[in-house]
């Protein structure tokens, strides 16, 4: 992967964690000020978790389509400049208690009530290209907007519970409730319309900035999905489009009872059989919006754990064989040099590290797995080889200063010898510091561990919901001190 052969750095922090006063973080002009700060500050990416709109959980890795953005993630301040709203119609609604955490129940009821707004301004003049961009998407934008005005109507309820007919889309009852929902169809097209039309400009505005952003893929696409909805031959589904098994990890020191992810499993024959086109769609459209991929559990293309359902836990399952190379041979032919960062972390066989040799994909080395008392870590920084990309932690691990607290305590004390220090609260620095200094030609921060936050701060807790995806920066955090620390490093390391 050429773009991986420099060394270079950046830093982990999604859109909806960006400070603002409408509840989440938007692509506003925090935005633009967390890329001026890159910038300043000497790097050259800016990571994201996926941007697709969220269901039940919150959880940006379960989301309504792979294809589709977040119209949380609007801004609007900047759709009150394009005439779409005015400043009284989202300035007097009180969007959360405090501005460090999400309050998404809040979000649902309040955004959904000012897009409706946006809606009727949008239709009084509506700009020139928006039946271009309609087009241009049309092969994931109309199914989408059908599935989500047909989800409004059924109240929100998952697809698996509507009625046979539309559950199963056939033509009539496709055509009727087309013809039924044009206004709530028209209402998401124009929601995704507007998100695309602000990401485009942030991202145009971070690359001419010298800033890349590297986007998540995750492996799994939700069972309550337009995705799965229309194209339920590509997964393992049973007459009814239910699931017949679904994904998960089997139990492990980290989970007794396993990680039930609940997302159907791919039915890899009729991939193969049409040339593993949805991948293929899905990753031209994911490189029109990142610059960098990053696809989540990447041992699942080698092997992955299906459990059947439904099941209250991942205790019972099977391993099944998954396409392996084949798939990326494939993708290799449509894309030539895909830069690909391949998540893999976690129990590796020897399979799954010769399909990642086989790839040429740089995967994954976490500092806060490398101090393992009870073994030799992979993830230790003088096994590291320089097609990798280090980072202290990612979106699923505690904060640094948070993993001194809670792991356990004879790793931490491994990690003080590791880097020749006695204080626990030197911990966090020198760890940033040696993941920069390490050989790794790609190094991602987090912002939190820049900030110096504790536990509480963390992204997301694993096989938990409810607490999850809802920390956010405040404007005051993103500081100077912060720039010149990582400037200093990011110079002194060469990159």
């Amino acid at each position: 992967m050429d773009i991986f052969n420099n060394r270079a750095s950046g830093v982990l922090m999604h859109i909806s964690s960006l400070p603002g006063s409408t509840g989440i973080g938007t692509l506003g002009q925090n935005a633009y000020k967390f890329v001026d700060f890159l910038k300043k500050s000497g790097q050259s990416y800016w990571q994201i978790l996926p941007i697709c709109p969220t269901s039940f959980g919150d959880s940006p890795y379960q989301s309504f389509s792979t294809f589709a953005g977040n119209p949380y993630f609007i801004d609007f301040e900047l759709l009150e400049k394009d005439g779409y709203l005015t400043k009284n119609d989202y300035s007097n609604i009180k969007w959360c208690d405090k501005d460090t955490s999400i309050d998404f129940g809040r979000l649902y009821t309040e955004r959904n009530k000012v897009f409706s707004i946006i809606q009727n301004n949008f239709n009084l003049n509506p700009p020139a290209d928006f039946e271009l961009f309609c087009t241009k998407n049309n092969s994931w934008l109309d199914d989408y907007a059908l599935f989500m005005a047909i989800k409004d109507e059924h109240h929100g309820k998952a697809f698996d519970s509507w009625e046979n007919d539309i559950k199963c889309r056939t033509p009539e009852a496709v055509s009727e409730w087309t013809t039924k929902c044009k206004n709530k169809i028209d209402y998401y097209k124009i929601l995704q319309y507007l998100f695309f039309h602000q990401w485009n400009l942030l991202k145009n505005y971070a690359n001419q900035n010298g800033i890349k952003i590297i986007g998540d893929i995750p492996i799994y696409v939700s069972a309550d999905s337009s995705d799965v909805w229309t194209n339920p031959d590509l997964f393992l589904l049973d007459k009814n489009n239910s699931p017949i098994e679904v994904a998960g990890c089997p139990p492990d020191g980290f989970s007794e009872s396993g990680q039930l992810w609940g997302n159907p499993v791919y039915n890899w024959e009729n991939h193969k059989k049409t040339n593993y086109s949805w991948w293929i769609k899905r990753l031209s459209e994911s490189l029109k919006t990142y610059d960098i991929l990053r696809i989540d559990h990447f041992r699942g293309f080698d092997s992955f754990y299906s459990i059947k359902y439904p099941a209250k836990d991942a205790k019972i399952g099977k391993w099944n064989k998954g396409p392996g190379i084949d798939l990326f041979n494939t993708i290799k032919k449509q894309f030539n040099n895909v830069p690909i960062i391949a998540e893999d972390l976690g129990f590796l066989t020897d399979s799954v590290r010769n399909l990642l040799n086989e790839t040429g994909f740089p995967g994954m080395k976490v500092l806060q797995f490398a101090f393992d008392s009870r073994e030799t870590s992979d993830y230790l920084p003088y096994r590291y080889t320089r097609n990798c990309v280090v980072y202290t932690g990612t979106h699923d691990n505690d904060t640094i200063l948070g993993w001194t607290k809670t792991a356990n305590q004879n790793d931490v004390q491994n990690a003080l010898s590791f880097f020749r220090i006695n204080n626990k609260n030197d911990l966090r620095e020198e760890m940033m510091i040696g993941a920069l200094s390490s050989v790794a030609n790609t190094c991602i921060l987090t912002m939190q561990d820049l900030i110096g936050l504790d536990s509480d701060c963390r992204m997301n807790i694993p096989s938990t919901v409810g607490q999850n995806w809802k920390w956010r920066v405040t404007e005051d955090q993103i500081n100077d001190d912060i720039s010149a620390f990582l400037l200093k490093y990011t110079k002194l390391y060469g990159r």
